[in-house]
């Protein structure tokens, strides 16, 4: 047995004291010599540690074990250890005198405490009660007993016993002849019926005798004395029937009767042990009774006290062991030893059981069965039984027990149990199976067949036993159902005995013997487990016998699936595996038995029941346990939603394996991916599950599958309909095997020839259809032909003729196959005489094809003239040197191959012309070019042919052709055209081409390429061009160099190309010193000549610079003023706002104001031209407020400015500017044309006129109104925009946009303005009035 801990002295060296918790046995006290109470659990762990003030003279656990009960010699105190809630209490007893002794009531909270001067103390734990008794006792107490009946015995140092009830009254008394130890309350039998409970007080006297005080005997107590050999007695136990297990302590290990006629003797005596004995236990449950002595402790059966089951050996404990004791449900066994540790060992509980249906009987004591329902999840039923039983067997409506020839019978309802009569029969019983009315035992070879209840009436079948005739062999298994009983014999047979007709009905003999049998619930299904270890599954119906695979050879039971969904599951299993197995009654194989796989069986573990993939299993300790197969996994959280593809895929093959098709169908819809449905479609049909495979087909839509599965649920031969389904599924062999053994065998013939296989239709055929022969022998030629097998092709072909008119298509395939087949074999005289003879084309054209690959090619030719095949005619007389028929099929001919040929033959015979020719249709440029050049000596067409073409080697025949002449720039054209970029270079290097090599290499040229050309320019000091190549040779800091000396050392009409390439340069560079470097030339810091501002400008646009730019504009465009050139400067400072706006820059106001007034001017010439004049008198006015921006025209400009004013009627501002021209510096340069007018305004107004008040029009930021032309608001101090058109401040309900920059106007003034001329007046692009649209979101132009 296990160790399963030990405790190394725990209380010191001293010897230790132990008790186990009661009924749980979860805990174990341990006291000593140091004062202290430990409580450890069952794994040796300290749970709980006690102080007491002195040596603990009494250690008990309550009846229910929930309570630790301590007291201590000198001490009033009573130590309460709780062990749910592992709290401790102290209680005052009220003693003064010291405790001697401690004693839990054995079914009640009530506790009795011994003192040193004789008193009692009951304390009443469920209420708090103590009552002190004084006098109970003379002297001091020091053994006692609680009865079941809650009397207690007690005894003292005064040789007196007292026994007295709960409350502490006296019953009776006697005294002894000595010191009174170990007591303890029994029943000892008697004939006396009414006498029942424990009625007997057991103690022994000095250690030598043992008393038995009946209650209702007092004045007769027994007293049993034992031979001095075998020492003093050091502890007994009370067993069974009345009888006493008695331990001495020279090592004799005694049992001894109580019975009135057995009374004294001996029943068993064994010297378990040399040299002393400490203890002796018993352990109901298990069964077992232990004593300890020397270093080792001794374990018997009670039942068979000979039998030592097991001997542990301690032999770490020289010094010897002291006490032992099991825990009540005899899982551990502690032993201390004599220098203070403590051991804990590991036992077994007996593993019974048996099951009916879903229902289990099995021992979960020794005097006890349990009948639960896991499927069901009844309330469990507990029967007391009168027999330590060695066997349980379980029936629909009984329970049996019982042990060596003897059996009781329980009747089982739905209210509880009843017990019936319990029976004898003529051996040991080895089994037992019962049915609803019948029980059936098998013992010593036979099975004796009995009603279990025999009251029924039934008396002509009360029982009868098997087999009937002595030479039929001993029995070996036996089983029962309600129609049937199932035995076999050791000589191979099964025989079925009908309860329902009292008589035999079947008999199947085996090959060998039978050494198991074991029948499914419904008896329809039974597994064979013969004398070679080989399993079989048998059908009673038919007598077939289906070998289980991979059956293990030491198999230790067998047990079938439960569950009704679950048909045909078993699973068997041996010391270490379980095995799953399914029987699979129908299906495309036929019956058969197939391994699902294997689960690990649980150490000590008994599989009692398996249903719906759950195995209930019985523990050693009377427990039960439940494991899902790793077979039936997929069961495990089924309802939640798996996510793992591979999980998934794993399950759906359990469940598939099962032919759980419910499960299997939720697992498919849980990933929904068409390779499961499809493996659960291909599941169903190796089930010939119809149904289930047209809705998995249907769900995947696989229309094809789903119509084919319908058209087969009117077949009922099931051979049939197997045989379709296999092929179905691409099991052709059996698919024919089970076609050929169908209703229909000529469809196994149908299904060879749509499979193609034609070796296996043709011997089919022979003997089903023998007509079918040359139309297979057809097809299996043109298989056969197609694989390269030509002379069996021949025959097949020739096989194939019928030569009946209603089949005249069919032969006319044969005879071609056989005209191929002819020239195939060599035979080319037969195979050409057919070909020409027969009208078919494409027959020639295949005949033609087979003779050119076998190197015929006059006839190859001849076939593929007569087939109208004119290129590949040509082709073969080509291979064949005849040029006259090539040249007669030419014109027919479009292959450039074939051409190709023929040209290449012509040029060998000098025809130059006719090659040429052949050479364009072949498309063979370089040959053609090189022809002209070679032999016909025209350039001018090789030169056109190059450029048409652009071929590569064209060209550099052509350039080689002209180097030959010495036009190299020509030459140097046609290298570059043919790639030969360094060979051209060096040409234009040599002979002063390189400009023209530069022009033509163009985009083709590469780095170096690029920079070769610019080094070649700096060393000719062509400064431009050197640094254009730089450039496009990404060498910008070089190109910059030399671009700026290029245009420092031309003329100013020259440097603009070189200085427009530096610009382009910078803004590629992206380099801030190339940058600074051509600023500081620009503005003249490099040689002291400024250039052009617009140069710069351009620059500083290059560069994205737009705020230099905006400033350098503004420069340029005061420069194009003052030359006169408005329009100019209108365009760019247009350009330059526009580009500001599209960065999302802020224009300067500057800027702003500036085109402004130059856009006034332009729109005042354009009114003008119109005849608008009071909107050109108040742009003008607008202008000449502005006059100092227009230097160059300041008096024609005020001179029109007067002209208009007076004619739109602005008398005033007529005056005001004509006064202005009058100054002497204005004066003379006034057109004469309008000197004298201007004159007459100023002499006649005299500034006594007055200009027509100005409109006005609601400011559209905040509704001022303010006169039209005025762009700044008195009221809000904004800068209001003006209109393109009119140059007015625009209006929010008036207003639009030019769809071309995108610049304000009124809506109508811009409509008007566009239909005399569809031209924006601002970036002057081609508008249209109908494009015009209102703006919806004025913001837009006001912020």
């Amino acid at each position: 047995m296990k160790r399963m801990f030990s405790l190394n002295k725990p209380h010191g060296d001293a010897p230790v004291t132990f008790q186990w918790q009661k009924k749980l046995g979860n805990y174990l006290a341990t006291t000593g010599a140091d004062h202290t109470v430990r409580v450890w659990d069952r794994h040796g762990q300290l749970q709980e540690e006690i102080p007491v003030t002195s040596s603990c003279t009494g250690m008990e656990w309550d009846h229910d074990g929930d309570t630790l009960a301590v007291t201590c010699e000198r001490s009033s105190s009573l130590y309460l250890w709780d062990a749910n809630q592992h709290k401790m209490t102290t209680v005052d007893s009220g003693a003064k005198d010291g405790h001697t002794l401690l004693l839990w009531a054995v079914n009640e909270l009530l506790l009795a405490i011994g003192t040193m001067k004789g008193n009692v103390v009951l304390y009443d734990h469920k209420v708090g009660r103590k009552v002190p008794i004084l006098g109970k006792h003379n002297k001091k107490i020091i053994c006692g007993a609680w009865s079941n009946e809650n009397k207690l015995a007690l005894g003292g140092v005064d040789n007196m016993v007292t026994v007295s009830d709960r409350d502490g009254k006296t019953l009776s008394q006697f005294n002894v002849r000595g010191t009174p130890s170990l007591m303890q309350f029994s029943e000892m039998k008697s004939d006396d019926r009414s006498d029942v409970g424990q009625n007997t007080v057991s103690l022994v006297v000095n250690k030598k005798n043992l008393y038995l005080y009946k209650m209702t005997d007092e004045e007769n107590p027994i007293g049993l004395a034992f031979q001095k050999h075998y020492g003093e007695i050091e502890s007994y136990r009370w067993y069974g029937d009345g009888y006493v297990m008695i331990g001495m302590s020279r090592g004799f290990f005694l049992v001894i009767s109580t019975h009135a006629s057995e009374i004294g003797q001996e029943l068993f005596q064994v010297r378990n042990h040399r040299d002393y004995l400490s203890c002796v236990t018993i352990s109901e449950s298990l069964g077992s009774a232990a004593s300890c002595g020397d270093s080792s402790i001794r374990i018997h059966d009670i039942r068979e006290l000979t039998e030592v089951t097991a001997i542990i050996n301690v032999e770490d404990e020289p010094k010897g062991l002291r006490d032992v004791a099991w825990t009540d449900d005899g899982q551990l066994l502690a032993v201390s030893a004599a220098k203070g540790n403590l051991h804990c060992y590991l036992t077994k509980l007996p593993m019974l059981g048996d099951t009916n249906g879903t229902r289990i009987a099995y021992l979960t004591s020794l005097l006890e069965v349990t009948i639960i329902n896991p499927a069901e999840d009844t309330e469990r039923l507990t029967i007391p039984i009168d027999v330590e039983p060695n066997f349980i067997a379980c029936g629909p409506y009984h329970v049996a027990a019982g042990m060596n020839n003897r059996a009781w019978f329980y009747a089982v309802t739905e209210n509880g149990h009843r017990r019936m009569k319990d029976r004898e029969y003529l051996g040991t019983i080895q089994s037992m199976r019962l049915s609803s009315d019948y029980a059936a035992v098998m013992f010593e070879g036979k099975v004796q067949l009995h009603l279990i209840d025999m009251s029924s009436g039934m008396e002509e079948r009360e029982t009868k036993l098997f087999p009937e005739r002595d030479d039929a062999g001993k029995v070996t298994s036996c089983d029962i159902t309600n129609d049937y009983l199932i035995y076999s014999t050791e000589s191979g047979n099964l025989h079925f005995f009908s309860l329902e007709d009292w008589n035999q009905v079947n008999v199947f003999r085996h090959s060998t013997g039978i050494r198991s049998i074991h029948q499914d619930f419904a008896g329809t299904r039974l597994v064979i487990v013969d004398d070679q270890g080989h399993g079989f599954v048998y059908n009673p119906v038919n007598d077939a016998l289906h070998k289980i695979p991979d059956f293990p050879a030491n198999m230790e039971g067998l047990l079938w699936e439960k569950y009704p969904f679950d048909k045909g599951v078993f699973i068997v299993y041996d010391e270490t595996t379980i095995n799953t197995y399914i029987f699979h009654r129908q299906s495309l194989e036929g019956p058969h038995v197939s391994l699902v796989g294997q689960t690990h069986r649980p150490f000590s573990q008994h599989p009692l029941l398996l249903h719906n993939g759950s195995v209930t299993l019985q523990l050693s300790n009377g427990k039960i346990n439940t494991i899902l197969l790793d077979t039936h996994t997929f069961l495990r959280n089924l309802e939640e939603r798996e996510t793992d593809p591979q999980v998934i895929e794993k399950k759906l093959a359990s469940s598939l394996a099962l032919c759980r098709w419910k499960e299997s169908w939720t697992l498919s819809l849980m990933l929904n991916e068409r390779k499961l449905w499809v493996a659960l479609g291909k599941a169903a049909i190796g089930a010939l599950d119809l149904e289930l495979a047209i809705r998995v087909y249907r769900c995947i839509k696989d229309a094809g599958m789903v119509l084919s599965l319908q058209q087969l649920r009117a077949v009922e031969d099931t051979n049939l309909l197997a045989g379709t389904l296999a092929s179905y599924l691409g099991e052709y062999d059996l698919a024919q095997q089970l076609l050929l053994n169908s209703g229909k065998p000529a469809a196994a013939l149908d299904l060879r020839r749509d499979l193609l296989h034609w070796d296996s239709a043709m011997q089919l055929a022979q003997t089903l259809d023998p007509g079918q022969i040359p139309f297979i022998a057809k097809e299996y030629a043109v298989q056969l032909e197609f694989m390269g097998n030509y002379p069996n092709a021949l025959t097949h072909y020739e096989r194939g003729l019928t030569r009946e008119p209603q089949f005249a298509e069919h032969d006319e395939v044969c005879v071609h196959g056989i005209t191929r087949m002819s020239l195939r074999q060599g035979d080319i005289r037969r195979g050409m005489s057919q070909a020409k003879r027969s009208n078919s084309l494409a027959l020639k054209r295949e005949c033609a094809a087979i003779l050119e690959s076998m190197r015929q090619f006059p006839e190859a030719a001849e076939l593929y003239e007569e087939a109208k095949d004119d290129e590949k005619a040509a082709a073969v007389y080509i291979r064949c040197k005849n040029w006259r028929k090539v040249g007669e099929l030419l014109p027919k001919v479009t292959s450039t191959k074939i051409h190709l040929q023929y040209a290449k033959a012509k040029e060998a015979d000098g025809k130059y012309a006719e090659a040429v020719a052949a050479y364009k249709n072949a498309k063979d440029f370089e040959s053609e070019i090189r022809v002209y050049l070679d032999h016909l000596h025209k350039p001018e067409e090789a030169v056109r042919i190059v450029k048409e073409t652009g071929s590569i080697d064209g060209a550099s025949m052509v350039a080689r052709f002209f180097i030959r002449l010495g036009d190299y720039a020509s030459a140097i054209q046609f290298l570059v055209l043919s790639k030969c970029n360094d060979e051209a270079f060096q040409m234009a290097q040599q002979h002063g081409q390189m400009e023209i090599y530069a022009e033509i290499i163009g985009d083709d040229a590469t780095t170096d390429d690029l920079q070769s050309i610019a080094v070649h320019f700096e060393n000719e000091k062509n400064y431009f061009l050197c640094g254009k190549f730089y450039f496009l040779a990404g060498l910008y800091n070089k190109a910059m160099k030399y671009l700026i000396k290029a245009a420092m050392s031309q003329t100013m009409s020259d440097d603009v190309q070189s200085i427009e390439l530096a610009i382009k340069t910078a803004s590629k560079a992206e380099d801030k010193s190339l940058n600074q470097t051509l600023i500081s030339f620009l503005v003249g810091e490099t040689d002291g000549v400024p250039k052009d501002p617009k140069h710069l400008f351009r620059l500083y646009m290059a560069l994205k610079r737009y705020q230099d730019a905006a400033r350098t504009a503004l420069i340029i465009s005061k420069e194009e003023q003052s030359a006169g050139s408005y329009l100019g400067a209108h365009h760019l400072l247009y350009s330059m706002m526009k580009e500001l706006r599209n960065r999302g820059i802020k224009i300067p106001s500057e800027m702003e104001s500036s085109l402004l007034v130059l856009h006034s001017y332009i729109l005042a010439r354009s009114h003008i031209k119109r005849g608008d004049h009071l909107k050109a008198a108040r742009m003008l006015i607008r202008v000449a407020e502005n006059i100092s921006k227009f230097p160059g025209h300041i008096v024609s400009i005020l001179t029109s400015t007067v002209v208009e004013c007076q004619k739109s009627g602005l008398r005033a501002s007529s005056f005001s500017y004509a006064a202005m021209l009058m100054r002497p510096e204005y004066r003379s340069k006034v057109d004469e044309r309008y000197k004298k007018k201007i004159e007459q305004i100023v002499r006649k107004s005299g500034g006594k006129a007055e200009d027509e008040e100005e409109p006005t029009t609601p400011c559209p930021y905040c509704e001022y109104q303010l006169p039209e032309t005025e762009l700044l608001c008195p009221g809000c101090k904004s800068q209001v925009p003006y209109c393109i058109a009119t140059g007015r401040h625009i209006v929010r309900t008036n207003l639009c946009a030019c769809p071309a920059c995108d610049f304000p106007a009124l809506y109508n003034e811009f409509q008007r303005f566009l239909d005399v001329e569809p031209e924006c007046p601002m970036c002057s692009e081609k508008v249209k009035a109908d494009d015009l649209v209102r703006a919806k979101d004025a913001e837009k132009y006001l912020t």
